[in-house]
């Protein structure tokens, strides 16, 4: 399994995200390999990314709807 975390650059996420996923991971008895990404707001446009953090599981983002933007 890959999960990939895209964060913006003002994001404070990051370490609460780590944690659960290293938790929920855990759980289940599941390895993946997780990757954590900062991006600025014109990356994060570019690869169409809606909010912060956004989360992909083996290419499928796991919440995709609408949301008020990247920050």
């Amino acid at each position: 399994m890959k999960i990939g975390c895209y964060l913006s650059k003002k994001c404070g996420a990051e370490k609460p995200l780590r944690t659960n996923i290293e938790k929920a991971l855990s759980l289940e008895g599941v390895e993946a390999e997780v990757n954590f990404q900062r991006l600025s707001d014109l990356e994060a446009n570019l690869k169409g990314l809606k909010g912060s953090p956004a989360i992909f599981i083996n290419g499928r983002e796991v919440q995709p709807e609408e949301l008020t933007g990247f920050a």
